[in-house]
């Protein structure tokens, strides 16, 4: 940019043929070499109409310096238009200084017509000439004055400015509402003209500093002017503060619903989250009662192939019963006919000694019968043990059976008991994500409403010295934003009661669940102990049916040594058998015992979920309660705030009524009364 203004410079200057200044071109190359200034200095040198021109026109489209000093610098009529002219097109001038050029009346028309045409001026520095000689030309300098919008500083000092100019611009003056700053000392302004200055005052809204010494005003007039533009300079902070303070009013505001929105949206988020888990859960719970129906039909049919089984052992028992009742029976024939036998031997013998060779071929005959009936009673001997051993190995098989049983049924358990355990540690996982989420939530709501009673406080300190305009605007957008709050709590309330509503839906449900499987558990345990009654039934006809072999073995051994190892072998096995049976008992007890730990268990998560549950309950209230004294806060400091008002409008109407009195009390206000 530096090197455009530069080259542009150097070709206008070629075109009017002249020579480049070289206080410009050190300036510019000083700006080349880093040193970023936004001032062009030409204070003392002296600029011919030529130099005068080019600058105009580098001026006219620059973009660079926000400063031109041109102090001192003698500039005839001609060079100080070409200059104003070209500034009057530029955009980013901000301060003006021509200081002691004696600038007259084509000057002035030439300022009076950058003031009407150039938008960014904000400075303009005229000490120490001579435009107020000229009526006309400062007529055409007011008129600009009173066209602009954005000059702020205006520096009139020594410039010959009778009355009859400061009466115009006076005039001017009470159409411009941006001029903030006036020197006019070492005029010739004289109580005219102070007069329309005090008039011109009364209607500008922002002059902040006049400076009106050495211009023979009188000092009441002065002292008028003084307060006047006290006035306005308080009237103007004033007015910057309510702005301020609206500003910052409305971005509370702007923030607060922008809260309001994401609380509602994270509050959405968080019902959908829980509405999405709800249906997880529900949908897992449903899949684990289906396996657990199955799980339960499954053992119901193996209870009832065991039942089978244990009816077709019972028949098998009777069988054997019979058959060994009919033993019994043939053995005690078989010892009658021994005993006739031996009766009849001895007869024969004490009677008939002497037939002995036809008692001795009948004792050979009765020996071969008696031969015959203990070869058939050996053979039924054989039978029945072949029948024991046939017995035995279903016994076994059964036994196998029942192992095979208790292993599937432990096995089921276990995985039962993993389901439970899973199914526990979930839902505590989805009380805790629940309890964690309410418990931000709500932190999130006491720091919102710790938030809102400091802002409300700040707005208290500072609405203290606001007048009744700002106060009736603060208090429609006050209005406003309690109408949302209100707005917003209900909605909060709202969706606080469809959670709740939903999470007791839930817990009954879930309630529900666990009574069924409470259900299903305790016809599971009836049909336990059934199975164990009939194993104890057995076990009393086993021992039973051991007794009764231990006496048979007895009298078989009696009858036949030959026999006692076969029932010795018989009885170990039966005591193998009582072991497995005790064995199996045992660990019938045991899985017992582990089912009423489960009992236990289930009871105290039941426990566990009542307290939760009633804690959360308690909670709740206690959030709701300070829920409702934090608004009942809200509502106290909002009545404070309308009494704060009420305080600072009539404060502000004695205070209207005071002035006024003062006004018509002093001097001045009896010249005007008298006028």
């Amino acid at each position: 940019m530096m090197e455009d203004f530069k080259k542009t410079y150097l070709r206008l200057c070629k075109e009017y043929c002249i020579e480049p200044l070289d206080c410009i071109l050190n300036q510019l190359n000083e700006t080349c070499d880093g040193n970023l200034k936004k001032r062009l200095d030409l204070s003392t040198q002296s600029l011919s109409v030529d130099t005068c021109a080019v600058l105009g026109k580098v001026l006219m489209n620059d973009i660079v310096f926000t400063e031109i000093m041109l102090c001192d610098c003698m500039l005839n009529e001609e060079g100080a238009r070409h200059l104003l002219c070209g500034l009057s097109t530029n955009t980013v001038i901000q301060t003006l200084d021509l200081k002691g050029n004696n600038l007259r009346a084509a000057a002035a028309e030439a300022l009076g017509k950058l003031l009407r045409q150039n938008k960014s001026l904000k400075r303009l520095i005229l000490e120490w000439n001579a435009i107020g000689m000229w009526e006309e030309g400062f007529g055409i300098f007011c008129e600009g004055v009173k066209a602009t919008k954005h000059l702020k500083h205006l520096d009139l000092r020594n410039n010959q400015i009778n009355h009859q100019g400061v009466g115009e611009l006076a005039l001017a003056l009470r159409h411009n509402d941006t001029l903030e700053e006036l020197d006019l000392r070492w005029n010739n302004v004289g109580l005219i003209g102070g007069r329309a200055l005090l008039n011109a005052l009364q209607q500008n809204k922002s002059m902040v500093r006049l400076e009106l010494a050495g211009n023979n005003i009188p000092s009441d007039i002065l002292k008028a002017i003084e307060q006047a533009i006290d006035h306005t300079s308080e009237c103007k902070t004033t007015k910057r503060e309510h702005r301020i303070r609206s500003k910052v009013l409305s971005n509370e505001i702007q923030c607060l619903k922008a809260e309001k929105n994401k609380q509602y949206l994270n509050m959405m988020g968080v019902i959908d989250q829980q509405k999405d888990e709800l249906c997880r859960t529900n949908r897992t719970s449903t899949v684990q009662v289906g396996h657990l129906q199955e799980a339960l039909n499954e053992r119901s049919s193996i209870v009832n192939s065991l039942r089978a089984k244990v009816q077709m052992s019972e028949a098998a028992l009777t069988l054997s019963e019979q058959k060994t009742n009919n033993l019994k029976e043939l053995l005690e024939k078989a010892r009658l006919e021994n005993f006739e036998l031996k009766e009849k031997h001895t007869k024969e013998l004490k009677n008939e000694q002497e037939g002995s060779s036809n008692r001795e071929t009948k004792l050979t005959r009765e020996l071969n019968t008696t031969n015959l009936k203990t070869m058939e009673l050996k053979n039924k001997i054989d039978e029945l043990e072949r029948r024991g051993k046939s017995q035995q190995d279903q016994i076994c098989h059964l036994k196998l059976e029942l192992t095979n049983m208790t292993a599937d049924m432990k096995r089921k358990v276990a995985q039962t008991e993993e389901r439970l355990e899973a199914e526990k540690k979930r839902y505590k996982q989805v009380l805790d994500d629940t309890d964690a989420v309410r418990q931000k939530e709500m932190n999130h709501m006491k720091h919102n409403l710790d938030e809102t009673q400091r802002s409300l406080q700040e707005r208290i300190h500072k609405l203290e010295d606001v007048k009744l305009q700002l106060e009736e605007d603060l208090s429609r957008a006050k209005a406003a934003a309690i109408t949302d709050r209100a707005q917003a709590e209900e909605e909060q309330i709202k969706i606080r009661n469809h959670a709740r509503l939903e999470e007791q839906q839930r817990l009954v449900h879930l309630e529900e669940k666990l009574h069924h499987l409470n259900q299903s558990r305790d016809e599971i345990q009836n049909r336990c102990t059934a199975q164990t009654q009939t194993i104890t039934e057995l076990q009393g006809k086993n021992n039973k049916y051991t007794f009764e072999n231990e006496s048979l073995k007895r009298r078989i051994e009696e009858l036949n040594q030959e026999l006692s190892g076969k029932d010795q072998e018989k009885v170990a096995e039966v005591n193998n058998v009582r072991v497995e049976l005790q064995e199996q008992i045992g660990h019938l007890q045991a899985e017992r015992a582990a089912r009423e730990g489960l009992k236990e268990k289930i009871s105290a998560l039941e426990r566990q979920l009542k307290v939760q549950s009633c804690n959360h309950r308690e909670t709740l209230l206690d959030k709701d309660g300070e829920i409702s004294c934090l608004l009942e806060k809200i509502r106290l400091k909002d009545n404070e705030i309308i009494r704060m008002k009420e305080d600072e409008a009539q404060r502000a109407s004695f205070l209207h009524n005071a002035i006024i009195s003062y006004v018509q009390g002093s001097p001045l206000g009896t010249q005007c009364t008298k006028k």
